[in-house]
């Protein structure tokens, strides 16, 4: 399990490498800058901002460098001092704006996650246990539903049930006078008392694809040979069915843990902006459309790092759960 731990980690240096430079080059390489950006907008007003002006910011921002020297010294300021940068729109480091964003939207998609394990997994095993059985039935047509309906859609329905039928205001993540507050003990559960609606709106497609995942699986386990051997030494049914077949059936579902964070991260903006939410899908959203290079950067080189990291934790979860795995791989 060692080895297999420390060849992982080394994939991972590379993996990291290669997105900082994809996450640069990206934003860097289109035609026009956040000055040029700056410029249209002033002249959209009937102001124009002469050519010496604009060059002058440019140097300013070292935006006049060419577009390698530019990764070198934002990549170079984020490993070694933790610097990712200015923000041009809003005047402030990007390291300012970037982490109380990023650490909400982390603990949303953490929440997100839980409630699809709490939800998901007893309702698959118990579909795959009482296939086509009345709950089977229900929970097999929710799966559908969770699926068919878009995220942004339910949060729609879910901010109008909630203010319409028990006068709760749901948008957003804090209440106004916590917004801008410093953490304490009252924020923190204000955080709780609005985290709910857009934990469960997110979790809702992952739990049906859960559900789907996990009956397919185990409905295929249940009937192998090495199941029906343990039954008939005696073994009860339901230390048999957790011992084997579930955690086998496991499998798949650990492996596409990352691509539901990463489902959850990347389909949370047009929620965020829904609902109103601090996260980093909006601010990466404007920052893309000014043209604010580090901060959408910084932003994207964020969530790339999470998924990778992401990444690396499924596997090292899916070797523990399958000893075949790290033994086929030496």
């Amino acid at each position: 399990m060692g080895s297999f731990m420390l060849r992982r980690i080394l994939y991972v240096i590379p993996a990291l490498i290669a997105v900082s430079l994809i996450s640069f080059l990206v934003i860097a390489v289109p035609p026009g800058d956040f000055v040029t950006r700056t410029a249209e907008l002033a002249a959209a007003q009937g102001d124009i901002m002469p050519l010496a002006e604009q060059e002058a910011m440019r140097r300013a921002y070292g935006l006049d460098q060419p577009i390698m020297v530019q990764y070198w010294n934002w990549i170079t300021g984020v490993v070694l001092r933790g610097d990712f940068g200015y923000s041009f729109s809003f005047n402030l480091p990007v390291k300012d704006v970037i982490w109380p964003r990023l650490g909400l939207t982390v603990v949303l998609s953490v929440a997100s996650l839980l409630f699809i394990w709490v939800i998901a997994i007893p309702i698959g095993i118990y579909s795959a246990v009482r296939r086509y059985s009345a709950g089977d039935y229900v929970a097999t047509f929710l799966g559908f539903l969770g699926l068919a309906i878009p995220n942004f859609l339910l949060a729609l329905a879910a901010m109008y049930i909630a203010f319409a039928w028990f006068g709760i205001n749901v948008g957003g993540l804090f209440s106004p006078e916590f917004v801008e507050a410093p953490w304490s003990w009252p924020r923190v559960l204000d955080l709780l008392n609005h985290l709910w609606l857009p934990m469960i709106v997110l979790g809702t497609a992952g739990t049906a694809s859960v559900i789907r995942v996990i009956r397919a699986n185990l409905m295929d386990e249940l009937h192998k040979p090495y199941v029906m051997a343990a039954r008939a030494k005696g073994k009860g049914e339901f230390a048999l069915l957790m011992k084997y077949p579930v955690r086998h059936a496991l499998n798949p579902f650990v492996s596409g843990q990352n691509d539901i964070f990463v489902d959850i991260v990347s389909g949370g903006t047009i929620v965020a902006i829904v609902m109103g939410l601090q996260t980093t899908g909006p601010l990466l959203l404007n920052a893309l459309r000014n043209q604010d290079m580090y901060m959408a950067a910084s932003f994207i080189l964020m969530l790339s790092v999470l998924v990778v990291v992401g990444t690396l934790l499924s596997d090292l979860l899916l070797a523990w759960l399958d000893p075949r795995i790290r033994h086929q791989q030496g």
